[in-house]
């Protein structure tokens, strides 16, 4: 089963590092503070918690578990169990694909931002609002970022695994780190700070609903990169030596830190000035440049900072959902490393083309009711992740012998794993049934209903094909 002339990764800290920089991602800077403050603040966080606990390092474990054992990335994973199957990791790969159809647009605009910060954006604050509306939708200025974005990863991917990927990692994850940790530091030394605090960690168990544990559940799944084949690919490059259960509560601690961290970076500051938190592109393109500005001269240094990190986050996550096609047609198509890279690239580059004109220039063009930026996010986030985190819990739990994956991670017995069993039980019967619901319930608009049966058309249809793929 096992594949010969595998890549793995150098180290065990570049591997932490790297799993580590797929999980952490742009939901958890804009998305992730504005969600818990939402939500009830503290009381968010306890079930947040809990779920990353049971749902997120469960399916992470098992992710890596496929990916070591096959030796293989998402597609190969699949198939060497049943051809059956092979449908399965198409699906991460689709979604890793889709993904990268809007994600780099988003990359080249904290990119952007970077500069902008030292050339005049924070000078008119009540002109910031309008200027990234103008920018956004500019037919020019935000492909030229992206296009500088992607060619970042033609020099990470394309060195491979090693020299590539986990180099990145030890280099930007760290840096991200220390970057957040000097915004934060800066926060709290403004009077009023504790009132941003408050809003994210004192519990307001009144707040909570049924929605907030379904947002809880949400959150937690599709932050840690599950789903869509990165782990299952990471995994692949794994030696027989590591511990996949610790290695996972450690990617899915830091993955949460981070998470946290940019929580307290942002709104303490924000309180203080009197400014009022907002979600997604608003929060982090709008709201926080005005908190900035308020800075005065030094406000251009921390903007400059916020924004790279920004940059750093977006980028060791679509790093990885770049190798994971990458990875695809290495292992099916036998294509080498470059010749893989270049391919995949040039035709995301085209799909985010589109996502970003449909932002401006052809934002009349419609797709079950949506521009094509959201087109891509909606199928994906809302609709392919979660399917296919729930397919891969039934593919381990129902479809893999439980002798075989005690094996894989206990590293044939020779290191202890005491919470197998319940790890065992939670992916087979309590996960498929959790994701189910974030699926059904997270759909809420018609146009997102009737998206989301074109996505299970997709995913029907390569299952019936799926001995052909």
């Amino acid at each position: 089963m096992a594949q010969t002339g595998r890549e793995h990764w150098a180290t065990r800290f570049g591997f932490i590092m790297a799993a580590a920089g797929s999980a952490v991602g742009l939901g958890n800077i804009w998305r992730f503070p504005y969600l818990t403050g939402a939500n009830g603040g503290g009381a968010f966080i306890v079930i947040y918690i809990g779920c990353v606990v049971l749902v997120g390092l469960s399916i992470m474990i098992a992710e890596f578990a496929v990916g070591r054992r096959t030796q293989l990335a998402a597609v190969g994973a699949y198939k060497s169990q049943s051809r059956k199957w092979t449908f399965a990791g198409v699906l991460g790969v689709l979604s890793a694909f889709f993904i990268m159809g809007f994600y780099p647009v988003v990359g080249g605009w904290a990119m952007a931002y970077i500069v902008k910060s030292f050339t005049g954006l924070l000078s008119a604050p009540d002109a910031i609002g309008d200027a990234f509306g103008a920018f956004i939708g500019d037919p020019l200025q935000p492909i030229i970022w992206m296009l500088v974005y992607m060619a970042i990863h033609i020099v990470i991917v394309g060195r491979g695994v090693s020299k590539g990927i986990e180099l990145a990692g030890k280099i930007l994850m760290p840096l991200l780190y220390v970057l957040l940790i000097i915004v934060a530091v800066k926060g709290f030394t403004f009077p009023g700070s504790g009132k941003g605090l408050s809003y994210l960690f004192v519990p307001d168990w009144s707040a909570v609903t049924g929605k907030t544990f379904l947002a809880a559940l949400g959150q937690a799944f599709f932050s840690l990169s599950l789903g869509m084949g990165c782990m299952i690919t990471y995994g692949s490059y794994i030696n027989k030596r590591e511990r996949l259960p610790g290695n996972a509560l450690i990617v899915v601690s830091m993955d949460t830190s981070v998470a946290l961290l940019a929580g307290v970076a942002l709104f303490p500051a924000l309180f203080a000035f009197g400014m009022k938190p907002a979600a997604g592109p608003g929060l982090v393109f709008v709201v926080v440049p005005k908190l900035f500005a308020h800075m005065g001269g030094i406000g251009v240094f921390f903007s400059a900072i916020f924004f790279i990190s920004l940059f750093i986050a977006a980028l060791t996550s679509s790093v990885s959902l770049l190798e994971v096609c990458v990875a695809y047609l290495m292992d099916e198509k036998k294509w080498n490393r470059k010749t893989a890279t270049n391919a995949t690239i040039l035709v995301m580059v085209v799909l985010c083309i589109l996502s970003s004109l449909s932002l401006g220039t052809i934002s009349g063009v419609k797709l079950f009711g949506v521009g094509f930026f959201d087109f891509f996010d909606i199928l994906t986030d809302k609709i392919f992740l979660a399917i296919g985190g729930m397919l891969l819990a039934i593919f381990v739990g129902w479809f893999n012998k439980k002798e075989d994956l005690k094996d894989e991670l206990t590293n044939g017995g020779t290191v202890q794993f005491k919470l197998f069993e319940l790890w065992y039980a939670v992916v087979k019967y309590v996960i498929p049934i959790l994701i189910g619901l974030v699926a059904f319930f997270g759909i809420a608009s018609i146009e997102q209903r009737s998206l989301m049966l074109f996505g299970l058309f997709i995913i029907a249809a390569l299952a019936a094909v799926s001995k052909k793929l």
